[in-house]
């Protein structure tokens, strides 16, 4: 068998394996696989570097399948090539508890660098994680000592590409001149529901050469030559992120199906497989057919990556020896792992500081613990000035040759790929997506942050962080209709609830000052999923700790905050900026002879997963009489008031006003509290 001979029985091994497993389970996509197969053989076997027996080395290129749906194509390329995925995980493609889900989910097979299928966010995770590599290796390579070098690729689809998410984060990355980012367009013309004729008619070269990116095009999506070409070339450019246009069949080799939109989303059928694996003089029996050739081909992927990670680990041990403390720094932030004492430097507050919102307070412990964790990175939707998270004196993160000037905003310490502080523009979509790629990548610890009303733009990626346990951390400021008087379209109300509703997410809503740098702490060390804290524009009180409980309680999620000195009436409980009310009510009805217990529960996912002990201790069960406080829709907070309590919230929108009028008007006050609680008690 000649070279060009394997090549094709390789490539149509992938194709045939994809049919198979799309045919067994019933369900899938077919269409990309056939079409992009000659793309991923391609990079599996001649472009990426990769170990297959250890997917997890630092240095290795990423490989992001943005078309998600196509995920045979990336679960055959894996079998083949070595990692640990089984044939039998073939098999089961699509079948409960199987590592081959409909759609890749990352933790789950190895190799696979992120969860996509949402059109649109493996594009931005990719830009993520080649943003990572350029900060990694201008922080850690020395003269000599290159220990940071990869590249980042990903397969992009026609669906990725109308996403306004790719829109953004193909601005940034052209912005921010990735040259170690290449992406292959599957350019098939073809979407679930018809042509692209009728959807998709911009010309998306020059669009991206717009955005800042080198574009080539391959005229045959089977031209193994041209595909290997096109990617050398991509690599040589060093100045600007890549883009091949591959004129693509989808379904190709389907004699009655390729080319049209059915073969996207469904099986060929039995019929169609039969004529299929004809059209490719492919043996129609047994299912899963894989020619020991073929098989032996890809497999040398073993062989090769190994030298690779060998001759990498011999550099990184040079790298060591010389550069011994950035050694250790960089892996304990591989690893995970805070410094030790990285909170060392976090402010305290007390009763004698003055108030202020809590996301200035949170801009104070942000920029104490920042110097002493080395990974911690991100920015804001060009609204640092407003959300307080510019790292002072830590750089732009920015190509160096930037012409920037004190009037574009520096916020000390140069503009380099070495700087901390991103500037993502008004893309909010694109930098939770390049968060998570941030994150994906390792050693780094991402914050992004806006206002909460704008965390509707972010979602998607939010959900996909919590669904990946990304660390990632949000700062939403203007947490309520309290931002006053920007009106109703900047004030969130619905927002505690919708995103207290996705699983795996904290969501932390501070009180005061005291809890906000808590929460900062639980932010940082909260490794199993990302974190979201909501921040107050308005100046809160500082609570008087000396007769209240320690701020630490957060930790916990809730705690009892000021206690009754007997067995309470009521139980009063608050949350953010609405807490400071609840004690207030407390007192007062203290003083008409009604005990009163304040519980603050800034954040239910924590308290949620607290012993039932702990719990009924801060919720006597015995005490039905609750009232809940929290200036947004009510949902939610029915578990904890009982069928006995009430809820004080805020099930409408707000109004532009100066804000003390809005408490005003709307009912969020001490005397209303108590007037509540009364009616609680009646």
């Amino acid at each position: 068998m000649n070279p060009a001979e394997l090549d094709q029985l390789c490539v149509n091994t992938i194709r045939m394996l994809s049919i198979d497993a799309v045919q067994q389970a019933n369900s899938g996509h077919p269409g990309l696989p056939l079409g992009a197969a000659p793309v991923g053989y391609i990079l599996y076997t001649r472009i990426l570097r990769h170990n297959p027996t250890d997917p997890k080395w630092f240095n290795r290129d990423r490989f992001v399948l943005s078309a998600g749906h196509g995920s045979m194509l990336l679960y055959a390329l894996l079998h083949l090539t070595g990692y640990d995925l089984p044939l039998s995980e073939l098999q089961n493609f699509r079948q409960w508890g199987s590592m081959t889900p409909g759609h890749p989910e990352h933790g789950l097979a190895p190799g696979v660098e992120a969860t996509t299928g949402p059109l649109g966010q493996g594009f931005g995770n990719g830009v993520g994680m080649a943003a990572a590599e350029a900060h990694l290796a201008a922080r850690y390579n020395r003269p000599g000592h290159t220990v940071v070098d990869h590249y980042t690729y990903a397969i992009v689809s026609d669906g990725d590409l109308m996403e306004g998410v790719s829109h953004e984060a193909a601005s940034l990355a052209g912005t921010w001149k990735l040259g170690k980012l290449i992406y292959l367009y599957d350019d098939n013309r073809i979407t679930l529901a018809g042509s692209t004729h009728i959807t998709f008619t911009e010309d998306v070269g020059k669009r991206f050469e717009a955005y800042g990116w080198h574009v080539q095009r391959i005229e045959d999506g089977n031209d193994l030559a041209a595909i290997e070409r096109a990617i050398r070339v991509a690599q040589a450019e060093t100045e600007r992120p890549s883009l091949i246009r591959v004129n693509s069949i989808i379904g190709y080799g389907s004699p009655n199906k390729q080319n049209t939109f059915e073969v996207h989303g469904s099986p060929l059928g039995p019929d169609e497989v039969k004529r299929t694996k004809e059209f490719f003089g492919w043996p129609v029996e047994p299912p899963f057919y894989t020619p020991g050739a073929a098989l032996e081909h890809f497999r040398a992927a073993i062989e090769r990556g190994q030298a690779q990670q060998a001759e990498w680990q011999a550099r990184w041990e040079a790298y060591a020896r010389a550069y011994p403390e950035l050694a250790a720094e960089l892996q304990q932030a591989l690893r995970g792992e805070l410094p030790n004492g990285w909170d060392a430097d976090a402010p305290t507050f007390s009763l004698a500081d003055k108030p202020i919102a809590t996301r200035v307070a949170s801009g104070q412990v942000l920029n104490a613990i920042a110097p002493r964790i080395p990974g911690l990175i991100g920015g804001s939707a060009d609204l640092n000035p407003s959300t307080n998270t510019a790292l002072k004196g830590m750089g732009d993160f920015l190509p160096s040759d930037m012409p920037l000037d004190g009037a574009q905003g520096l916020v000390g310490g140069g503009a380099n790929y070495a700087g901390r502080n991103i500037a993502f523009g008004v893309r909010e979509h694109a930098m939770a997506g390049i968060a998570n790629g941030l994150a994906l990548h390792g050693g780094l610890l991402p914050f992004v942050a806006t206002f909460l009303q704008f965390s509707d733009y972010m979602r998607p990626a939010i959900r996909l962080a919590a669904l990946t346990e990304q660390h990632v951390i949000y700062v939403f400021t203007h947490d309520s209709v309290l931002l006053g008087e920007d009106g109703p379209t900047h004030q969130p109300v619905e927002h505690y609830a919708a995103l207290r509703a996705i699983p795996n997410l904290l969501f932390i809503r501070p009180g005061d000052p005291a809890e906000t740098a808590v929460a900062w702490k639980v932010a940082v060390e909260h490794t199993r999923g990302p974190v979201a804290l909501a921040l107050t524009r308005q100046a809160v009180p500082m609570l008087d700790r000396s007769r209240l409980a320690a701020a630490e309680g957060l930790r916990r999620g809730g705690y009892v905050l000021l206690d009754s000195a007997g067995r309470p009436d009521i139980i009063l409980i608050g949350a953010g900026s609405e807490l400071h009310l609840v004690v207030g009510a407390a007192d007062e009805l203290a003083q008409q002879g009604i005990q009163a217990r304040v519980v603050s529960l800034p954040c239910w996912e924590l308290f949620d997963a607290q012993p039932e002990e702990y719990r009924d201790s801060v919720l006597l069960p015995m005490v039905r009489r609750r009232l809940a406080v929290e200036i947004g829709v009510a949902q939610g907070w029915h578990k904890y008031v009982t069928e006995h309590g009430a809820v004080l919230s805020l099930d409408r929108f707000g109004a532009s006003a100066p804000y003390k009028v809005i408490a005003e008007k709307l009912g969020f006050t001490v005397e209303h509290v108590v007037k509540r609680a009364l009616q609680v008690l009646a």
